[in-house]
């Protein structure tokens, strides 16, 4: 794609709270840049800012922001660089007048503003949610885009959604309407793929191997967007930086944690079926085509709920009778309980080692319970207690893989919807003014995408056992309590790959896909169908249970989920191997 004059460059430097500190440094020196973006919030990320608030009611926001702004907010000046990111999380005025403290101590007159409303704490019992420890609505960004309007150098906001970090500096140098839908669908797509930071170059990456080598021996590079006017974009990093940007790194976080084709936002509904993608230099993706239309009536609600307290002991089974082994202390531990079992138990283990192993690890597997219950004391003494007792009352070579620890609290991911009445998306201006930020025109109806046809795979030759991941990259993650899955054919040169596209559109059925993943028997299974991309993307609804941080899965975020997938083993044409 031609570079315009009024190309508008946007990059990332976090894609979670906890991310390289350094990244925000590494993006402003490592080339040219319009806006800097930072990503700091998560379902879980506003669990653990929720609970900063109960302790001390003047945070709630990521911390190292700051921490990155002390090292870089003078950088940015001479450098042009406006900084855009919703560290504010519970409270982006406590940010704002942090910034404003930073900026005062190094001595830099810089313009910060913020965008609020989303805090709908006060409106939980309307929405269901009486008691709820957070409830924020998902804001657009069009607040973003009023806020640089007017100057701001730094615009920090609480819970916008990830992509509209990418969407309001592009409004607000576009001038697009609330109802240019296709550019608008196109930042939003550009903001979903820079949105996880180094997922987009190559971490988290199924195809890691398939990068040169080079790429990986240095730390991962952020992406940027070149963004076009018409919400085109090419997705690209920093010269130098480790890492590559492929159309498969781009599919990847673009199947990313979606629900399918309809990518409902609070600007836009985008078309995700539509997106096309191009490689067209080294580490330069284009993404084009993507269109959109009006966004749903109602905003989404995430709320986090403090749901009780939880507790794990994991033991070691070592050698022989390890069935034996585990049964007796189990009936140990439960029998313990009598009537002060704890509201939630949970036991799994792991695959029996091999016979005649020749380490002692190596003989062994791992037995796991984990227990949940409103009393912290049932919760923790009444699961350690019982099994610290019986550490010379059990089975031969009793021993856990750590000591024994405190129940500590979890929280319940609830999903919700509000009425855009009930939000008042509010900015913040430098200069202390208010204003509000008016709806867009919306739809009651969720769209249905057009229909589309590629040529599904008709084989009748011989059939072999094969890896799934043998040429099906994948990509997981989590939604609330929902499982994302997405699986598409890598982005290659073989002649097959068409063929290889039609065989897993027409193969991913919820039959075959409970064959694939036994732990989905039972469960609501949806499949949608992105040809454009080469794939699916499956939700596995309740999968993870109340939420990540109530889950009592090994892998309670699903990011391995699409690592197990590729692993399992599939009948494939022997054609297309």
């Amino acid at each position: 794609m031609a570079e315009a004059p009024d190309l508008l460059r946007i990059g990332n430097c976090s894609g979670f709270y906890g991310d390289r500190l350094s990244a925000m440094r590494e993006m402003l020196e490592g080339g040219p840049l319009e806006v800097l973006t930072g990503d700091y919030l998560a379902e879980l990320t506003m669990l653990i800012l929720g609970k900063d608030t109960l302790k001390d009611s003047s945070l709630g926001y990521a911390r190292t922001f700051v921490r990155q702004l002390e090292d870089c907010l003078g950088l940015a000046l001479e450098r042009g660089v406006r900084i855009v990111s919703n560290a504010g999380g519970l409270n982006p005025d406590g940010l704002a007048e942090r910034v404003r403290e930073v900026a005062k101590g190094l001595g830099l007159d810089v313009a910060v503003a913020h965008v609020e409303g989303d805090d709908l704490r006060p409106r939980a019992a309307e929405l269901g949610l009486d008691g709820a420890l957070t409830v924020n609505a998902y804001l657009g960004g069009f607040g973003i885009a009023a806020a640089l309007r007017e100057g701001a150098d730094v615009v920090v906001t609480g819970r916008v959604t990830d992509a509209s970090l990418v969407v309001g500096p592009a409004v607000a140098h576009f001038g697009w309407s609330p109802s240019e839908y296709d550019a608008l669908a196109g930042a939003t797509a550009a903001g979903h793929v820079l949105e996880c930071g180094a997922h987009a170059t190559g971490g988290n990456f199924s195809g890691f191997l398939d990068l040169p080598a080079a790429a990986r021996e240095r730390p991962l590079g952020f992406p940027l967007a070149e963004l076009a006017a018409d919400g085109s974009c090419v997705v690209t990093k920093h010269p130098g930086t480790g890492g590559a940007v492929t159309v498969d790194t781009v599919s990847a976080q673009l199947f990313y944690e979606i629900q399918g084709p309809a990518y409902l936002g609070p600007d836009v509904t985008t078309r995700l079926d539509t997106v096309e993608l191009a490689q067209v230099g080294a580490d330069r993706v284009a993404v084009t085509g993507v269109r959109g239309s009006a966004p749903p009536a109602h905003l989404k609600v995430g709320a986090n709920v403090l749901g009780g307290f939880r507790n794990s002991v994991e033991l070691v089974l070592t050698g022989l009778d390890l069935d034996a082994k585990a049964a007796w202390v189990r009936d140990q531990v439960e029998a313990s309980w009598g009537d002060a079992r704890p509201a939630e138990v949970v036991w799994t283990r792991t695959p029996d080692p091999s016979p005649d192993a020749d380490t002692e690890e190596g003989a062994s597997c791992r037995l796991r319970c984990v227990v949940k219950d409103p009393s912290p004391e049932l919760a923790g003494k009444g699961l350690t207690g019982p099994v610290v007792e019986l550490a010379l009352a059990s089975y031969p070579g009793f021993t856990l893989t750590a000591p024994p620890g405190p129940a500590t609290p979890y929280g319940v991911f609830r999903v919700a919807a509000a009425d855009r009445s009930l939000v008042s998306h509010t900015v913040v201006h430098a200069d202390g003014r208010r204003e509000t930020v008016a709806d867009p025109p919306v739809t009651e109806e969720q769209p249905v995408p057009d229909g589309v046809t590629t040529g599904l795979f008709i084989g009748g030759g011989a059939i072999a056992r094969a890896p799934l991941g043998t040429f099906v990259h994948a990509r997981s993650g989590d939604k609330g309590g929902d499982a994302n899955l997405g699986l598409w054919v890598r982005h290659d040169d073989d002649p097959r790959r068409d063929a290889r596209v039609g065989w897993l559109l027409a193969t991913v059925t919820e039959k075959w896909l409970r064959a694939l993943l036994p732990e989905a028997a039972g469960l609501v299974v949806d499949i949608h169908l992105l040809p454009n991309l080469g794939g699916v993307n499956v939700v596995l609804h309740g999968l993870l249970g109340e939420g990540v941080a109530a889950s009592t899965r090994f892998d309670p975020q699903a990011k391995a989920l699409g690592e197990w997938a590729r692993s399992r083993v599939v009948e494939i044409p022997e054609e297309l191997l």
